[in-house]
């Protein structure tokens, strides 16, 4: 068409719509005769030339309402481009919205009807010219950098360029433009307002209308704003910028941020609040809705939201719901490790785990509670038969039920009600409340107990409890019979024999009394549907109060020798029993403080459960007093305490009460009470009080000191100091750190705000005496010897000079200790290690000179040990003579095991002597039972693939031990197993093992990492149940960890669960981050063998028809899922456990990312079930990584730990981000491919990863991901 027939036609168009003006002719009526028109020109409609002749007399000569209205019915009957003629409008409108607020009115009402009808336009046949023409009028291309002018592309930078101008000018609107970064808007320089205001149609005046006309129109365009960010199709767009628009995304982020927190128009709004706006322009909002979810996750979500998890929580075998609570069985079971004490309480520990199997499992806090109680009884019942030895047993079990766990739920519950009461603290007229708020976490307390009573065979007690138990039982029969007697506590003293009925006690009631002493339940418990079975209608006539107890300890009865002995073996019942003896031990008479604390390390101690956390923190008080005001002396306060410190340290020196202490946090305080005393009395000579009375300064010295070594690892294996390869977790414990721990405690005590509701279970006594921080500079002696105790472990000894105090001593020391070989023959001060020669025999009495102070003592130790070798190679000692010697040392003082067991590891370590032949003549032998051990060993580790290795004893090979390690051994077996030595072998006991680890088969050798590796698959194949095994065929938490050591079954020893097994050797592999690739290749192994082996084969054929169009049904996934999801709960615990904190940061920063990188095709695969064994996959990983960091961190923010969370996982996403983003693999795909991919995922119901791929493919990809959208408008 020529120039001149175009101008023809548009000036009789331009006529023709005057003329329909002038004589208000009918809209429709003009515009089929506009249509008709144009056809009969052959003008393509839409006609983009149309839509600019419209709105250029709109803009601005002929801005009257009847031309709104036939531009509106040229839309309507689309012989104008609705996106075009929007384009036009906003370049023109928006900036004049204040002089036209009636046309920008109209404006925006034509785009909330045809601003989100892509569908219909893109199917027009002139499509790519409307593109363009918008294009030349928006530069879209010009100003977002597009490559092509593709109309995908061209219909992202159009929606994005509409809400951006919409943006820009609400905030201009409302005086916010000024601050942005820019001060201004790349959109709203059209023609300026003073040139177009003499054609102001509308007679449009700046008045009290005009002004509120403004003010409307900016609530509407914010309103419209988040249209484009709710709409199915344009929110999707607009997510597609987002992804690869970023710099100018970032910059309208920013001018959205301003809005929402300064826009008076959003407040205003009835439509959408700030918040719902904030949330629908974040960038972490889901772009699809809920109804929009994957196939799969519809599937995952459908299956896993039915069933209560603590329906079979009592189960201790089958992959019932249960098994996820086996964090807690492995936790618990863990700290019955008596080869590690940890500086952080248990009771903080298990809170916040609790915290977070409840928070990513998402269930109720009833199971929640209900699992805890299981998996701690179950531990119980696992020990109710324990082994003989040093390591602990039952009372560290009920310590763990009784106390941690009751006071982890104390925790847990009173952090809601003190939440509730802090909101209901103030009224209307901000006057307090008294009335105290029970929140739900209290009721679900209570059903979570009602529930345990259907779980008889867990709530059996052990013989040693069954007479507690009992007493527990007729305290509620009492109660309910409504008897008084006295105080109430008639059962001090009373024999249950003379009890009327049967009690019938069990562990239920002993919780629940745990309970109520902490005030988290009351005494309705008592109500309970046959909690207790009968009453008693009459009190026993042997109940008449004669036997001393604490009821008379309360009365104010003295301590007489015969309630002193009642009270050491009756656990006192209520804080302020035990209060009264700490009383007593503070401010009373020398002899009332003894019985004080005897009392105190006595049966309140080890059973007293309702007040352990007390007992603990007041011994730990106690082994700290201060210094008396009226105190003059030159001497240390401490020492004339001597006899009551020393009953302390005596009294906690078992294994179980270390483990006590462990488990309720006090380790770092106790280490820095026994420093002190190590300091004085190791620097003291022994001497006679006037009095008439020894101070044993060396007997305090070694209880002290010998406890403080159990705090930290000093029996670690020599290379673990020599070389980096350590364990994350264990290497943190030595003096240093626990003294850093205790600084920290008392700096948070200090400076922290007191926790209204944990303060109220700790004493008022139980503040610490000084908050003065202390380090190892404090301690000369001490530090010391820690300086000498890692350079005999580094390197050999040098140094010894003739004629020094050291040289004397050990010549002192030789005499006494080897006395008989030194008798007429040469002496042992070694020559060989750069000492010279001695000065001749000792002449002067042996005693006399070694009255001497520990420290100086234990400083020759090493000197005496290689004097005592040298002999020993040379023929001067024989091996009895040798280990005699050592152990008159051991007796002489006991403090200098310490150095022996760190002489000896080194000394094996080095490998320079020859092995000691364990024949019976010169070393012991252990053929009589070596074989009867082997089978027992072999029996232990039936079912766990563990290969034991013949020992092959006997003819010309007999057994043989390094020599070092062969003096260690037959220095131990000469004490007796019993109380009084119990002590001193827990203190060799770890380091053996630990050295053992390290030594040649059958010392049980570089086995530690054979084992655990193998003991990891099995952990997986029994917990699972995918394996025959006898011990594992069903799977769940009985077949992960049995029934402990003890000897349940008859036939004496049987075999071991493998996760016992493990939880006892995983501290001995020293490489972790090995061992936390295998966990995860496990787990996904696992989940392959699940999907194909999950139920049984003859089941499969019932299962195919689909619910949700998988290839199995409902009923098979749950089972695979359930499984899966232990598999992974199984593999982050094990995480957990072994590394702790450090090896979950390690795995979410370097073995995940790692791992997703490398090719595990060969290992890993081999057939899939429908896409099943890849979705599991992904399923499994994903809770597998959110479990181990919800281990670690915990889920809220109140944790030390917490504050690392941020940057781990953001160092994880980063490499998600970088590596799984599109750069290296999405991008290079070809386009097309790429949408057909999309469609293929659309049509499956998989519209969210066809965004998703889409969103992270480029921007070559975009284009055709937009029209992708448009046309299935997903």
């Amino acid at each position: 068409m020529s120039v001149s027939v175009q101008r023809t036609l548009w000036d009789g168009v331009i006529e023709m719509t005057k003329s329909a003006q002038e004589r208000g002719g009918d809209p429709v009526l003009w515009t089929i005769q506009l249509s008709s028109a144009l056809s009969a020109a052959g003008v393509p409609i839409p006609s983009t030339e149309l839509a600019e002749l419209l709105v250029s007399q709109i803009c601005w000569s002929n801005n009257v309402p009847i031309a709104w209205k036939f531009l509106e019915k040229a839309l309507m009957m689309k012989i104008v481009p609705p996106m075009h003629v929007l384009a036009l409008l906003s370049v023109s409108v928006i900036p004049t919205r204040r002089f036209h607020p009636a046309a920008y009115r109209l404006y925006m009402e034509l785009l909330k009807r045809h601003g989100f009808l892509f569908a219909s336009q893109s199917n027009c046949p002139n499509y790519e010219k409307i593109m363009k023409s918008i294009d030349e009028v928006l530069h879209l291309s010009q100003i977002f950098s597009l490559p092509t002018s593709e109309p995908g592309l061209l219909i992202v930078g159009f929606a994005f360029s509409i809400v951006w101008r919409l943006l820009d000018a609400s905030l201009d609107d409302e005086g916010l433009l000024e601050l942005t970064p820019e001060k201004k808007s790349r959109w709203l320089t059209g023609r300026q307002d003073m040139e177009i205001d003499s054609h102001d149609s509308f007679n449009e005046k700046r008045t009290g209308r005009h002004e509120g006309l403004c003010k409307i129109n900016t609530v509407m365009a914010v309103e419209i704003i988040g249209e484009f960010f709710k709409h199915k199709v344009t929110s999707r767009i607009l997510y597609l910028a987002r992804q690869n628009m970023r710099s100018h995304w970032a910059c309208f982020i920013q001018h959205l941020r301003l809005l929402t927190e300064h826009s008076s128009a959003l407040r205003s709004s009835k439509d959408i609040t700030p918040e719902a706006f904030l949330q629908l322009t974040s960038d972490t909002r889901e772009v699809l809705s809920r109804k929009c979810k994957t196939s799969s996750q519809k599937q995952f979500h459908a299956v896993m939201s039915s069933g209560s998890l603590a329906s079979s929580a009592g189960q201790c075998h089958g992959t019932s719901r249960s098994s996820l609570w086996l964090p807690f069985d492995l936790f618990l079971e863990d700290t019955m490790d008596g080869s590690q004490v940890a500086a952080t309480s248990a009771v903080e520990v298990l809170t916040g785990l609790a915290k977070a199997l409840q928070a990513v499992n998402q269930i109720t806090w009833q199971d929640t509670f209900l699992g805890l109680w299981i998996a701690a009884l179950r531990l119980v019942q696992r020990e109710r038969d324990p082994s003989e030895g040093p390591v602990p047993r039952l009372d560290t079990c009920l310590c763990l039920l009784l106390s941690v766990t009751t006071l982890a739920i104390f925790d847990i519950i009173g952090e809601e009600e003190a939440a509730l009461n802090n909101e209901a603290e103030c009224t209307t007229n901000c006057q307090r409340k008294e009335k105290h708020v029970s929140g739900k976490r209290r009721r679900d307390l209570v059903a979570s107990l009602q529930q345990l009573g259907d779980f008889e065979d867990l709530l059996a007690p052990p013989v040693p409890v069954i007479s507690v138990a009992n007493q527990a039982a007729a305290k509620a029969m009492v109660f309910l019979s409504g008897l008084t007697v006295g105080s109430g506590s008639f059962l001090d003293g009373m024999s249950l024999n003379d009890m009327p009925v049967n009690c019938s006690g069990n562990m239920r009631h002993l919780i629940v009394e745990a309970c109520i002493a902490r005030n988290i339940l009351d005494t309705s418990a008592y109500l309970w549907p046959d909690y207790v079975k009968g009453r008693i209608n009459q009190i026993p006539r042997s109940a008449s109060g004669q036997m001393p107890g604490w009821s008379s300890l309360i009365k104010g009865s003295p301590l007489t020798p015969p309630m002193v002995n009642a009270l050491v073996s009756t656990p006192a019942s209520s804080l302020a029993e035990i209060e009264k003896i700490y009383q007593i031990a503070v401010s009373s008479s020398d002899d009332e403080k003894i019985s004080a604390a005897k009392i105190l390390c006595g049966a309140s101690l080890i059973r007293g459960w309702n007040i352990q956390e007390h007992t603990v923190l007041l011994i730990t008080k106690l082994l700290s007093p201060p210094v008396p005001v009226d105190y003059s002396g030159s001497e240390s306060h401490l020492i004339r305490d001597t006899p009551f410190l020393n009953v302390l340290l005596v009294g906690i020196s078992s294994i179980d009460c270390i483990q006590i202490f462990s488990l309720h946090g006090v380790v770092p305080a106790l280490a820095g009470a026994l420093m002190p005393i190590c300091e004085v009395f190791g620097s003291m000579v022994p001497r006679t009080l006037p009095t008439g009375e020894e101070i044993s300064a060396h007997a305090v010295f070694s209880n002290a000191f010998t406890l403080l070594l159990k705090l930290w690892r000093f029996d670690r294996p020599p290379l673990d100091h020599v070389t980096g390869d350590v364990a994350p977790v264990g290497s943190q414990l030595t003096p240093e750190y626990l003294l850093l721990v205790r600084n920290s405690q008392l700096a948070s005590y200090v400076n922290t705000p007191r926790d209204q509701h944990k303060s109220k279970r700790v004493s008022k006594y139980c503040s610490p005496s000084s908050t003065e921080p202390i380090f190892m500079d404090t301690f000369p002696k001490l530090k010391g010897w820690y300086r000498q105790h890692q350079e005999c472990i580094a390197a050999i000894l040098s140094g010894l000079k003739h004629g020094s105090p050291v040289h004397q001593i050990v010549d002192g020391l030789l005499s006494m200790t080897f006395r008989k070989v030194n008798r007429g023959s040469q002496p042992l001060t070694p020559t060989t290690s750069g000492s010279s020669n001695s000065s001749g025999p000792v002449t002067e009495d042996v005693s006399l000179q070694l009255k001497l102070p520990a420290w100086d003592i234990l400083e020759a130790v090493p000197f005496v040990l290689d004097a005592a070798l040298t002999a020993y190679a040379h023929g001067r000692l024989s091996p009895r003579e040798l280990v005699t010697g050592l152990k008159d040392l051991a007796d002489f003082l006991p403090a200098s095991l310490a150095t022996l067991v760190s002489y000896f590891s080194a000394e094996v370590t080095r490998g320079i002597w020859k092995p000691a032949f364990m024949n019976g003549t010169d070393w012991p032998s252990p053929a009589a039972n070596l074989a009867i051990v082997e089978q027992q060993i072999k029996k232990i580790l039936a079912g766990t693939g563990v290969d034991v290795p013949s020992l092959a004893v006997g003819g010309s090979a007999p057994a043989t031990l390094p020599f070092p390690l062969a003096v260690l051994v037959s220095l131990t077996i000469t004490y007796k197993l019993d109380r009084t030595t119990e002590h001193l072998l827990f203190l060799i006991g770890p380091a053996l093992i630990s050295l053992a680890a390290g030594c040649p088969w059958p010392c049980f050798p570089i086995m530690a990492s054979l084992w655990a590796q193998k003991l990891l698959r099995s952990c997986f194949t029994s917990t699972l149940g995918l394996n025959s095994s006898p011990i594992s065929s069903n799977g769940g938490v009985g077949a992960l960890l049995g029934h402990g050591f003890g000897s349940h079954f008859s036939g004496g020893i049987s075999p071991v669960a493998p996760g016992i097994l493990y939880l006892r050797v995983h501290r001995s592999v020293r490489n972790l981050m090995f061992m936390t690739e295998e966990i995860v290749v496990l787990l996904m192994r696992s989940v392959k063998e699940i999907v194909s082996c999950g139920l049984p084969t003859e089941k499969m054929d019932k299962l195919k028809t689909a619910k949700y169009g998988m290839r199995y049904g409902q009923v098979s996934l749950s089972a695979a899922m359930l499984r899966v999801k232990i598999a992974a709960t199984l593999g982050a615990s094990l995480v957990w456990i072994s590394g702790g904190l450090s090896l979950v940061q390690s795995l979410i920063k370097e073995t995940l990312p790692s791992w997703f990188i490398s090719d595990h095709k060969s290992e890993l695969d081999g057939g899939d079930s429908g896409g099943m064994v890849a979705m599991l996959r992904g399923y499994a990983l994903a809770y597998f990584a959110v479990l181990s960091g919800t281990f670690a961190w915990g889920v809220d923010s109140s944790s030390p730990a917490s504050m690392r969370r941020k940057k781990v996982i953001g160092t994880h996403l980063d490499f998600l981000a970088s590596a799984l983003d599109g750069k290296n693999i999405a991008r290079e795909v070809d386009v097309d491919v790429l949408k057909r991919v999309g469609k293929g995922l659309v049509q499956w119901n998989e519209e969210e990863l066809a965004l998703a791929l889409f969103g992270v493919s480029g921007v070559g990809a975009m284009g055709a991901a937009a029209e992708l959208i448009i046309e299935s408008e997903f």
